[in-house]
């Protein structure tokens, strides 16, 4: 599980006040961020706003996909999807799309096509749960 320390949406604060919760990986954030009690909890326990959970609670979910590193997850980023609820709500080619004009920005290849599918597929189901 990457760490929480690798979410690009949680403000300095946020990360330290999760940290003192014992919340280090993005596993043991959307395992305390399962059910909105959970996630009312939560951000009662670190001064956030539920919309703030949702928020990291999207990210984690994709960091976690199936072969995601760090320079995948920054390819997402640079293609502003930096959450799984973008990618299942986008169709595939666009989602291809921008993870390959991402590529080309940061000058590093592109994701082969099979993996964003995958990816693609696997948040849709996520989003589907």
């Amino acid at each position: 599980m990457p760490p929480i320390t690798a979410l690009t949406r949680i403000e300095p604060i946020h990360l330290e006040r999760l940290e003192k919760q014992g919340i280090f990986t993005t596993g043991l954030l959307l395992e305390v961020s399962a059910t909105r009690t959970r996630r009312q909890t939560l951000a009662d326990q670190v001064d956030a706003s539920t919309n703030d959970v949702l928020a990291w609670r999207d990210e984690a979910l994709l960091l976690n996909l199936a072969r995601l590193g760090p320079g995948e997850h920054d390819l997402f980023v640079q293609s502003s999807m930096a959450g799984i609820s973008f990618v299942a709500g986008t169709d595939l080619p666009t989602v291809e799309s921008r993870l390959s004009r991402a590529a080309q920005e940061l000058k590093v290849p592109a994701p082969e096509p099979g993996v964003v599918e995958m990816w693609w597929e696997q948040a849709r189901t996520i989003e589907g749960e």
